[in-house]
C-alpha cells in the first residue's frame, strides 16, 4: 500500500510505564512526546498502539533493509527519513504492514526542530559514515534524548561505538535509551563469544570475519568507511598485549563452514576497524589475541584492495577516502561467483580436554545475507514492542541481545548456522568433517563411519554401466565393476595414522578402491576422494538423516580443472529397513554416465 500520510505521534498507550501519569493503571495521559510503548498495546486516548520509529538514512543500504525486515509490523509507523524528501517517498511505495511515512532529515541542519516536528518515539541512524561524524560526533543522540526518545545506530566506527557512552549520565537522567553499534559487529559477535566461551578456563584468541556475497550491494557509506582505514594503523590485542596491524594489509585465510552445509571457498579475511577490538578486549580482558575482518569477493577485489591499502601504508597516498567513489563503483561492478555469504566467530583457549578450538558458522542464501546487519536493530524494535525495552542508559549494543534473540530471525530466512569444536583428540573422518551435523544422521549411517582402525560391511548391491565406448574406457581405468545385478558386497574401511581413509569395495569378485582425507588449503572443509590421479572435493551435506556428497572441486595430477567439465555426480547414503543404502551415479558431460551402483550394508 501506499504511504504518504504526513508524520505523527500515537496520543497514548495502554498499560503500566513509568512515563504514563494517568490517574488509574492503564491510563497514558502524559505528554505526547513522552509516551511509550506499552506491555498490551490497547488505545487510551488516541491513535494507540502505535510505535514511531525515525529511520535516518531509511531509504539507504541498511536503513532501507530495516525498513523491509519490519515491515510487516502494522503496529510500527515507519518515518523513512533522509536527505532527499523525493527518494524518501519512492521507497515509501513499497507494499508493507508497517506504515512508510517519507520525510526529509537532515542531520547537519537543526536536529532539534525536525524531532519536534517528527516527534519519535525511537530514532535509528543507518546513514553514517560514523567515522566522519565531525567535531560533534554526538550531537544528533544527544539531541534524540533531549527531545524525549530513545536512540539507536548501526555504528561501525570503534571510537564511536565507544565513546556513545559520555552520554550515559544524560540518558539516565532522562529515562532514555542510547544504545550504539547495533549491528553485527559487536553485538552478534559478542553473543555468540558469549555461547562459546563458557568452560573456557583461559581464552587464547577471539576471531571473527565476515564474507558478504558478491551480490550483495554495497553501500558508498560502507565505502567511505572502509575507505577510512585502509591501510592505517590499527590497534588490536595479541599475545597479551596492545599491538598495531593495517586495515585489509593483515589478512587471515578461513572457511565458513555450517556443519552439514556446503561452506563456503576458503576465503581471505583483511583487518577491519570495527568496535569489537575495544569491546571484546573489555569483556575478556584476558583473552590474548583479538582479531577481526572482512572478506571481500571475489578474491580479485580483495588483492585490488590490498594492493590500494599499501599505497596508503607506504605513503603514497594519505588516504584511499578521496577514491571512495571509484572503490564502491567497481566494488558493486565485479561480480562473479554463488550468491552466497557468510560469518564465523572462533574462540581458542583451554577446556577440559586441552587446548579446543570452538566455532560457530553462518551461511546465508541469495538475497538474505544483506540483511543480517540489520537483523540487531530489527530484534531490539521487536522486544520493544513486547515491552521489552533495553535499560536506559548510553553504551555499546553488545550486550543488549542474545543469540538467540538472532536465531529466532534467522529461522525466517533463509540463513543457516552451526558450531563446531575440534580438540587435539582422534576423531574418525566423517564425524570430524561433519561435527555436529553427523549427530543427525540415521544410526546405520553413524555406525559405517564411526569407528577407529577399520571396519567391514557386507551386502547385496547392483551396478549399471553405460554402453559408450568413451564412458566405458573410464570406468575401466578407474576399475569400477562390470554391470551386474543383486551381487554380494563387501566394503572394507580401514584408517592410517594420518586419519586418512582406505575404501576398497568388491562386487562379486570385481574390487575397485580409493582414499578419503580431510581437504586442506582450497579443499579445506571438504572431504576429498583420489582415484589413482583424480582426487575430487566434496561437501558431506546432512538432509533429514541422510548423508550426501556435492562436487566442489576437482583436479588431475594435482593440477585444479575446470567444473564445467566436471563429472555429474549423485552420492547418497541413506537408512531404509534398519540397514545402511548407499546409491552412486557418476556421469561426464559429453561421455554419458560411467557408472551407477546402489545397494544394502550391515557390519560385519
Amino acid at each position: 500500500m501506499r504511504n504518504d500520510r504526513a508524520p505523527t505521534l500515537g496520543r497514548g498507550y495502554s498499560g503500566v510505564y513509568k512515563d504514563c501519569r494517568g490517574a488509574r493503571p492503564g491510563l497514558c495521559t502524559g505528554p505526547p512526546e513522552r509516551a511509550r510503548v506499552c506491555l498490551k498495546l490497547r488505545p487510551c486516548g488516541g491513535r494507540g498502539g502505535i510505535f514511531n520509529v525515525l529511520i535516518i538514512g531509511g531509504y539507504g543500504t541498511f536503513g532501507g533493509r530495516l525498513a523491509d525486515l519490519l515491515a510487516d509490523e502494522p503496529r510500527l509507523r515507519l518515518i523513512v527519513a533522509g536527505r532527499s524528501l523525493e527518494a524518501a517517498k519512492a521507497f515509501c511505495t513499497r507494499p508493507s504492514q508497517a506504515a512508510l511515512v517519507p520525510a526529509q532529515f537532515d542531520r547537519d541542519g537543526d536536529v532539534q526542530r525536525q524531532l519536534r516536528i517528527l516527534r519519535p518515539d525511537l530514532v535509528v541512524d543507518a546513514s553514517g559514515p560514523f567515522q566522519r561524524y565531525g567535531d560533534d560526533p554526538y550531537r544528533v543522540p544527544r539531541a534524540v534524548i533531549d527531545s524525549g526518545a530513545d536512540y539507536l545506530d548501526l555504528a561501525d566506527g570503534a571510537d564511536f561505538v565507544v565513546g556513545i557512552a559520555g552520554l550515559d549520565a544524560l540518558a539516565r537522567e532522562r529515562g532514555r535509551v542510547a544504545l550504539s553499534g547495533v549491528s553485527s559487529f559487536p553485538v552478534l559477535t559478542a553473543a555468540v563469544v558469549r555461547r562459546l566461551a563458557p568452560g573456557l578456563r583461559l581464552i587464547e584468541s577471539i576471531e571473527a570475519g565476515i564474507a558478504p556475497s558478491p551480490f550483495a550491494g554495497v553501500g558508498l557509506n560502507v565505502v567511505k568507511a572502509i575507505a577510512s582505514y585502509a591501510g592505517r594503523p590499527i590497534t588490536l590485542v595479541e599475545d597479551g598485549e596492545a599491538r598495531t596491524g593495517y586495515g585489509f594489509i593483515d589478512s587471515r585465510r578461513h572457511v565458513v563452514n555450517v556443519p552439514g552445509r556446503v561452506p563456503l571457498p576458503a576465503i581471505r579475511f583483511g583487518l577491519v576497524e570495527v568496535p569489537d577490538l575495544s569491546v571484546l578486549a573489555r569483556e575478556w580482558p584476558r583473552a590474548r589475541a583479538i582479531w577481526m575482518g572482512a572478506g571481500p569477493t571475489p578474491a580479485l577485489l580483495h588483492r585490488l584492495l590490498w594492493c590500494a591499502a599499501w599505497l596508503v601504508r607506504l605513503r603514497l597516498l594519505p588516504s584511499l577516502s578521496p577514491f571512495a567513489s571509484i572503490m564502491n563503483s567497481v566494488i558493486n561492478t565485479v561480480r562473479w561467483g554463488e550468491h552466497r555469504g557468510g560469518m564465523y566467530v572462533e574462540v581458542r583457549g583451554i577446556g577440559d580436554q586441552g587446548l579446543e578450538a570452538r566455532s560457530w558458522h553462518l551461511l546465508a542464501e541469495g538475497e538474505a545475507g544483506p540483511l543480517i546487519p540489520s537483523m540487531a536493530a530489527e530484534a531490539l524494535i521487536r522486544k520493544w514492542l513486547k515491552g521489552e525495552q533495553p535499560s536506559p542508559g548510553a553504551r555499546s549494543a553488545h550486550r543488549d541481545l542474545e543469540l538467540d534473540d538472532y536465531q529466532v530471525l534467522f529461522e525466517r530466512q533463509k540463513i543457516a548456522t552451526g558450531f563446531r569444536t575440534t580438540t587435539a583428540a582422534r576423531v574418525a573422518l566423517y564425524p570430524r568433517i561433519m561435527s555436529s551435523a553427523f549427530q543427525r544422521l540415521a544410526r546405520p549411517v553413524q555406525a559405517a563411519h564411526q569407528f577407529d582402525a577399520g571396519i567391514t560391511l557386507e551386502g547385496r548391491g547392483t551396478v549399471w554401466r553405460s554402453q559408450g565406448w568413451a564412458a566405458n574406457a573410464i570406468a575401466r581405468l578407474i576399475r569400477f565393476p562390470p554391470a551386474m545385478t543383486d551381487v554380494p558386497v563387501t566394503v572394507r574401511m580401514t584408517r592410517d595414522g594420518q586419519d586418512r581413509e582406505f575404501w576398497h569395495r568388491t562386487f562379486d569378485d570385481q574390487s575397485f578402491s580409493s582414499t578419503q582425507e580431510a581437504g586442506t588449503g582450497r579443499s579445506e572443509g571438504l572431504l576429498v576422494e583420489r582415484f589413482g590421479p583424480l582426487a575430487f572435493a566434496m561437501a558431506v551435506i546432512e538432509e533429514e538423516g541422510s548423508l550426501r556428497l556435492v562436487l566442489r572441486q576437482w583436479s588431475a595430477f594435482g593440477i585444479p580443472l575446470p567444473m564445467w567439465a566436471a563429472p555429474k555426480a549423485e552420492a547418497m547414503e541413506h537408512a531404509a529397513g534398519g540397514r545402511f543404502n548407499f546409491r552412486v551415479d557418476i556421469a561426464l558431460p559429453l561421455a554419458g554416465r560411467i557408472v551407477r551402483y546402489e545397494g544394502w550394508l550391515v557390519p560385519r
